[in-house]
């Protein structure tokens, strides 16, 4: 897990090889779903949109202006939003099994 000032912007997300975990501190999905990445050893990197300003833009255009979290993009370009443990579990399995 990775975090940090340099994070990846809307058009890196089309070309990232990475899981890209947007987030804010005091979301209890948000740390729910940091366990299962955790639990299943899959390595992400995780956006805090409110230290981020671009990284709340994009939040709202994947979510259609919604600023919703947990939203994870997919290095396949596919989002999960507020995932279920067992959503997130089922689209964690092909990355934890690549490890």
């Amino acid at each position: 897990m990775t975090t940090g000032e340099n994070q990846p912007t809307m058009s890196d997300m089309t070309t990232t090889k990475e899981i890209l975990f947007y987030s804010t501190s005091w979301c209890g999905d948000c740390r729910r779903s940091r366990k299962i990445f955790d639990a299943m050893g899959v390595a992400y990197t995780d956006i805090d949109i409110e230290e981020n300003a671009e990284a709340a833009e994009t939040v709202r255009k994947l979510n259609h202006g919604a600023q919703s979290v947990p939203t994870i993009v997919f290095p396949d370009g596919s989002v999960l939003v507020e995932p279920s443990n067992a959503a997130l579990e089922r689209k964690l399995t092909m990355f934890a099994s690549a490890k």
